[in-house]
């Protein structure tokens, strides 16, 4: 019986942890959206992700003469 007064306020201790990790959880924003990072997987990206291999970097090339 005595083993309640030690695992009673240890249970309320990890709930407290347990509600401000959830209530920390939503209002830095790890709910808002769920479908987004599903979606983004499927789309295609038509800019090339590499450096230099697109338009832009064309001053870096050599002048031909």
């Amino acid at each position: 019986m005595s083993i309640l007064y030690l695992l009673i306020p240890l249970g309320l201790v990890l709930l407290g942890i347990a509600i401000w990790a959830f209530m920390w959880a939503v209002r830095s924003g790890q709910f808002d959206d769920l479908e987004g990072p599903a979606h983004r997987i499927l789309m295609d990206d038509d800019d090339p992700r590499i450096p230099g291999s697109g338009k832009k970097d064309d001053e870096d090339l050599p002048e031909k003469d």
